[in-house]
């Protein structure tokens, strides 16, 4: 199977929100890792390559130092790279991110293309199933397991409350991928070696500028919530005090 694997570079986990007078977030000195959930894709990728065979090849859009989540990827056992290069795709939507990530493959002929559940960054989770009805493809959500059949593919999704459905899909399709669905492999020194030496194709702006257009999402501005609170004391009985905490919940706060 020849499986595509989006994915992406976020900040770390632990990096500050440093915000500027216009609400935007100063991400210059920042440091960036792959997104996880992306990262459960690629390794659910490589292990359907290591069961039936076939070529894995990976896909990130942004500035020149996204080409570090693509080197990872290609090190722990992806077969090449297709990096969109342009610092102006990080501004773009969810819509337009699909829409350049179609124009970047569209000479492609894939089976199989895995995205992450979500960004960690924004967490829109988007992204994947626009692209998949840009392409016309079938597609499904939170994937928790992926068996191939002689008609396509059995997939098993994470649903509510613990219950999980299952769903057969012709082929090609496009999967977004749990977190957990596996264990994240390391890449190992010899992987490192060979990732300097696997292809890795350039897409420009002005390849996919005739398909981007305005962002119908924006973000406005940022901000850091102001931490207040307030401790208030109930005085009386037991049953005073009760009968005042069951009046403040149900018509002040809310919650019962």
């Amino acid at each position: 199977m020849k499986i595509l694997v989006c994915i992406k570079q976020v900040p770390q986990k632990d990096a500050p929100l440093k915000l500027n007078e216009a609400g935007t977030w100063i991400r210059e000195d920042v440091s960036y890792e792959v997104n996880e959930p992306d990262a459960y894709a690629l390794e659910e990728a490589l292990r359907q390559k290591e069961k039936h065979g076939g070529e894995v090849v990976v896909i990130t859009s942004g500035p020149a130092r996204a080409q570090q989540v693509l080197r990872e990827a290609l090190a722990k056992g992806a077969d090449r790279a297709i990096h969109l290069e342009d610092p102006a795709l990080v501004a773009l939507d969810a819509g337009n991110t699909a829409k350049a990530l179609a124009a970047a493959i569209r000479e492609e002929q894939f089976d199989l293309i895995f995205t992450g559940l979500q960004s960690d960054d924004y967490g829109y989770a988007q992204t994947g199933v626009i692209l998949a009805e840009l392409l016309g493809w079938p597609h499904a959500t939170i994937i928790m397991q992926i068996e191939k059949t002689e008609t396509g593919i059995k997939v098993k999704r994470e649903l509510e409350a613990g219950f999980f459905q299952f769903v057969d899909m012709p082929l090609p399709a496009l999967l977004t991928i749990q977190s957990g669905i596996n264990k994240l492999r390391y890449a190992t020194m010899m992987g490192i070696k060979q990732a300097k030496n696997k292809p890795m194709r350039k897409v420009t702006m002005a390849d996919v500028q005739s398909v981007i257009g305005e962002n119908l999402q924006r973000i406005e501005r940022l901000y850091v919530p102001q931490k207040t609170k307030n401790t208030e004391f109930i005085e009386g009985s037991p049953a005073e005090i009760a009968k005042k905490l069951v009046d403040r919940l149900r018509n002040e706060v809310r919650v019962i």
